[in-house]
């Protein structure tokens, strides 16, 4: 081989081994979703607990959202800071411990996010396609699970916290609706974080959507599980910054 010939392939190699590079750059996030516990194994009866929180409790700028062991309770963590919300004696209270077990679990470290402005989006279904055309328009790569922040202003919020009757086996979407307590809040500041997934239906995600949902109030005087909601235009969306 001649010296032009072997610096020529000395190129071709450099040139392909950076291109493999900047696409792998491209579609990663490095951004872990982790869960623990299963949907399905709710909907089975299996409620027990899966993983306890305060094996978590050191890592930062932590966000995690699931279901109290016997569900008795929503879990909710911004930023590693917990807004846990269960029933007591028919009221709302938010606890900031990680002294608590899951039955069910989604979370990910995420140190910085980037932001984006909503438009021309009200209901859920819309979000999640936006969520998706916008994390796939930045280089996430969205065959992958991943999780989002939204801020801001909701027309309509339907929320449930979730408080099991002990000793009942028959579990359904709309029992865990209906148990505990649930409402609707109007024209509210609130902040959610979610899980996008194409990949885990019945896993943390119901089986007709790619996405979980939890929030908290601006005031932290409220927080839970999302059942619907209505968007205005003074919402943010938030992925992983790249």
């Amino acid at each position: 081989m001649n010296i032009n010939n072997h610096t020529y392939y000395q190129l071709l190699g450099v040139a392909l081994l950076s291109f493999l590079i900047m696409s792998c750059t491209k579609i990663s996030t490095n951004v872990k979703v982790k869960h623990s516990g299963a949907l399905r194994n709710i909907m089975s009866g299996n409620i027990e607990a899966t993983i306890s929180l305060d094996t978590l409790s050191q890592k930062e700028h932590f966000y995690a959202l699931g279901a109290v062991a016997d569900l008795k309770g929503e879990i909710q963590i911004f930023d590693s800071q917990p807004h846990n919300s269960v029933v007591i004696d028919n009221n709302i209270s938010i606890t900031d411990s990680y002294a608590m077990k899951a039955a069910l679990l989604v979370y990910a470290e995420v140190e910085t996010w980037n932001g984006f402005n909503i438009e021309n989006v009200k209901t859920k279904v819309d979000l999640e396609k936006r969520i998706f055309e916008t994390a796939k328009s930045n280089g996430i790569n969205v065959q992958e699970p991943f999780p989002f922040l939204l801020e801001g202003e909701v027309s309509s919020l339907d929320w449930h916290v979730i408080n099991w009757k002990d000793g009942d086996t028959d579990h359904n979407h709309d029992k865990h609706k209906q148990s505990g307590l649930n409402g609707s809040l109007d024209n509210s500041a609130v902040e959610i974080i979610g899980f996008y997934s194409t990949k885990h239906k019945a896993v943390f995600t119901h089986h007709s959507t790619n996405i979980h949902m939890h929030f908290k109030t601006e005031d932290n005087k409220l927080s839970g599980h999302v059942d619907d909601l209505i968007l205005n235009k003074k919402m943010s969306l938030k992925l992983p910054k790249r």
